[in-house]
């Protein structure tokens, strides 16, 4: 009963302290709806930087930071250089001459910040219509096609290079093998030992298969929105926020569910120092660290091929049905 208690302050205090920190977003998402009402005071060059903003979800002023070991630039932009403004309707015409020109250009490399200084629409350009001009930490300037540039930098921010560095497909099938490897080996060694094991072998707690539910429906959450919103997903990436009530209604159950791990986490983790001494503990710790990371990638990859919401159900019913037979008079 006390750790419930301490369980609601926490949660209540939680909830305080992400109220207390939500701020309106200035991402292109409201910006936009807000500027077209009073779209007759503004220039077309103004409504059609906004319109960029809203539909690539970064403007002029935007931070990066080089992902890739190096990232080529153009100090000249191959086209005629006179201004134009970020519209689809004027053509940039290409300049023969200045194709003839030898390319002045210089690298930039891993961890190097750019900031956008400028952005030229060529619908000429077979290649990427768009050019975008970033500075350098050294104050130089240099023009990329905005898809080499968008694959070689993330948004300065440590939230949006988690989620690249997580999402890479390198990265995804490291992780894949490590954990499967990881999740024979414990499950293994747990079911010769008799120890404990969530779902079959459990303790006396409903935390631990509630965080190995709670991971698998976020998992299946994730992979739905990759699938059916990845323009919602994408601005987030270029503006993250851990704030659920900053976010549309899709992404702020995400990270209301992100959070939810957190915590039944902590409950987890303090009901299996009390049930259990240090070295069964640690060992039944990180077999449930195996269960939640098995169900991350088993869902979020068979979510995608739509088969991860019978298993969710599937997999629910069975782990429900575990814990009540194991705990009757609960």
């Amino acid at each position: 009963m006390c750790m419930a208690k301490k369980l609601s302050v926490f949660f209540f205090l939680l909830m305080l302290l992400l109220t207390s920190c939500y701020r309106e977003r200035t991402s292109s998402r409201f910006q936009l709806d807000d500027t077209l009402m009073i779209a007759d005071t503004l220039t077309q060059a103004e409504q059609d930087s906004l319109t960029f903003l809203h539909t690539h979800h970064y403007s002029e002023n935007f931070n990066f930071i080089v992902r890739s070991d190096s990232l080529l630039l153009l100090r000249q932009l191959p086209a005629d250089p006179s201004p134009l403004p970020v519209s689809d309707e004027e053509v940039l015409p290409l300049s023969e001459e200045t194709e003839a020109l030898p390319s002045d250009s210089f690298a930039v490399y891993k961890n190097q910040e750019l900031v956008v200084a400028d952005i030229h629409i060529i619908p000429a350009d077979s290649v990427d219509s768009v050019w975008v001009q970033v500075a350098t930490e050294n104050f130089e300037l240099g023009w990329a096609h905005e898809k080499v540039l968008l694959e070689n930098v993330d948004p300065n921010d440590p939230i949006s290079q988690f989620i690249s560095t997580f999402s890479d497909v390198h990265t995804l099938i490291f992780l894949v093998i490590i954990i499967l490897m990881g999740v024979g080996y414990l499950l293994r060694k747990l079911l010769k030992r008799n120890a404990k094991i969530v779902h079959f072998n459990d303790i006396d707690s409903f935390y631990p298969m509630l965080l190995a539910l709670i991971v698998a429906s976020s998992a299946t959450f994730y992979a739905s929105i990759q699938m059916f919103a990845p323009e919602a997903w994408r601005a987030f990436y270029f503006h993250p926020s851990l704030n659920p009530f900053s976010q549309p209604p899709l992404l702020g159950i995400f990270l209301a569910s992100v959070w939810a791990m957190l915590i039944v986490g902590i409950a987890a983790l303090d009901d299996t120092v009390r049930h259990l001494r240090f070295n069964d503990a640690f060992l039944y710790l990180c077999g449930l660290a195996a269960v939640c990371a098995f169900n991350y990638i088993l869902f979020s990859i068979s979510t995608l091929y739509y088969i991860g919401y019978i298993l969710l159900v599937i997999y629910m019913v069975f782990a429900v049905r575990l814990y009540i037979r194991r705990n009757p008079h609960k």
